[in-house]
């Protein structure tokens, strides 16, 4: 059998994208020994070969295989949650002598409703087991999921595992003994009939049909933030975010699926289906968020040769207006961007997308127009149904979902949806922070920020003493004894 080559290994992680995925550590006689999964394969993967890390490696099993790691296969992933489900199934597939999880068959949560029930609950399993029962998943975020289903309890009335309803004597069902603390508005007495009417609303949420639904949560999060009520806006957002990604639909993994789709051919599928004129080597994508109108700010990410190159991303807070207005934001960020390449006389990019539908791209052209450029190939992806949309008169188009094309593209959208949600959160957090200090007078936005970088923060500001915030500059013992017993009736 042939010797170890490092330098092959090294060179080999060299080549590695930054990408989600799966990797398969093999040893001498090409046996897979090893299945991990990375949010970013090029980190994850060349931690097995940096010596420096290896000797401090705890475990001396661990330290063993790691001898045995001849060669490596990745496969490259839309997201960590496929990389997830994928993780599981090859180790089941393949059942390597170093991996301990998933070797007890173990299985993701899929959601149980067993129709021949008089009342149907909705219950997690991890087994399909009842041909006659409905099923949905798997799903990779355990916590997501459960906070999905309490979100469906509180929409439509339904019953999760543990409930115990009870039969009248006039052949209706009373769901809970406590209506309210179980189903708030929804009546608590109804006959099977009405409650299978409750049932296949949720089953259509779980299959991805919640839009009514995720509107509805909106414009809570929207009347939040008008109210400066940043906390329950973000709580509300959170539960956005937790029912979208529990009703995004599951790639299912097939033998033939499972192979490393290389980057180049990603590459050439974009070039031939956009009309593009040349290898979309340098793509740049853009993204907007906020949170009905506050905390507005925008990302830019970067793609070089179909990796992400972190160093190249850019920010935005938005300057020219305040308010909701995606459209603007949208113009005003992608100016901003452009006009600063052409005064550095830097490359544009190979193309550009826009994180959302017509509305979006055409606001993007607006600014190429406004700054008298011509604009590179621009297109936007819509969510609904990731329909591509074109900046010129070319109808929308939909690529498959498994092409490789299509799989970059939604990589790129994601990351910059990362990225600007992030920015987000760093400022509104900022905000939450220094909001107490609001309504104590003649405390101005540079002191404030002063106040905070001194003491590292609102909870290092409460515990100094008086003597302590009189030392900061600018503020005196009288207002630092006034500031104290202000942020000590606070609490």
């Amino acid at each position: 059998m042939p010797e170890r080559d490092e330098s092959k290994l090294k060179e080999a992680v060299r080549q590695l994208p930054h990408r989600p995925g799966v990797y398969l550590m093999k040893d001498r006689f090409g046996q897979v020994i090893y299945v991990g999964k990375a949010k970013d394969l090029k980190k994850r993967v060349s931690t097995y070969f940096q010596l420096s890390r290896r000797n401090w490696i705890a475990q001396p099993k661990v330290r063993a295989m790691i001898t045995l790691i001849h060669s490596f296969e990745i496969i490259e992933l839309n997201s960590e949650s496929e990389a997830l489900l994928l993780e599981g199934r090859l180790i089941k597939e393949y059942k390597p002598r170093y991996n301990t999880d998933f070797t007890d068959d173990k299985r993701f949560l899929l959601v149980r409703i067993d129709l021949t029930e008089a009342l149907p609950r909705f219950r997690l399993t991890r087994n399909r087991t009842d041909s006659k029962a409905r099923y949905y998943g798997p799903f990779a975020h355990a916590t997501e999921l459960r906070q999905t289903l309490a979100e469906l309890k509180r929409r439509f009335g339904i019953l999760l595992q543990d409930a115990s309803p009870r039969r009248l004597d006039d052949g209706r069902w009373m769901l809970y003994d406590d209506m309210r603390a179980e189903i708030n508005e929804h009546p608590n007495i109804l006959t099977e009939a009405a409650y299978r009417e409750r049932v296949e609303q949720a089953c259509d949420c779980l299959e991805g049909k919640a839009l009514e639904w995720l509107q509805d949560l909106k414009k809570q999060m929207q009347a939040a933030a008008t109210k400066l009520q940043f906390e329950k806006a973000a709580q509300i957002r959170d539960r956005i975010d937790a029912l979208e990604r529990t009703r995004t639909r599951t790639r299912k993994f097939t033998r033939n699926q499972i192979r490393t789709v290389p980057v180049e051919s990603a590459l050439s599928e974009l070039e031939c289906a956009l009309s593009l004129p040349t290898l979309p080597r340098h793509i740049e994508c853009f993204d907007i968020s906020h949170i009905s109108g506050t905390f507005c700010v925008a990302s830019l990410v970067v793609f070089i040769d179909g990796r992400a190159r972190r160093a190249a991303y850019r920010r935005f807070r938005i300057q020219s207006f305040i308010g909701n207005d995606d459209f603007r934001a949208m113009e005003e960020v992608v100016e901003r961007r452009y006009r600063r390449l052409a005064w550095e006389a830097k490359p544009f990019p190979d193309l550009v997308v826009i994180d959302g539908g017509k509305g979006q791209v055409n606001a993007a052209l607006k600014s190429f127009l406004i700054l008298d450029l011509p604009p590179p190939p621009l297109i936007g992806l819509a969510k609904k149904r990731e329909t591509i949309i074109f900046a010129d008169e070319r109808p929308p188009l939909q690529l498959g979902e498994r092409t490789s094309a299509l799989r970059l593209l939604m990589q790129l959208r994601d990351e910059a949806h990362r990225f600007a949600n992030a920015y987000n959160a760093e400022l509104r957090g900022k905000r939450l922070r220094e909001s107490i200090l609001d309504p104590f007078p003649g405390l101005g936005p540079k002191r404030k920020e002063m106040l905070m970088r001194h003491f590292n923060g609102l909870d290092g500001l409460k515990a100094a003493s008086i003597d302590k915030i009189a030392e900061v500059p600018g503020i005196g013992t009288k207002t630092a004894a006034a500031l104290y017993a202000f942020l000590h009736r606070q609490i």
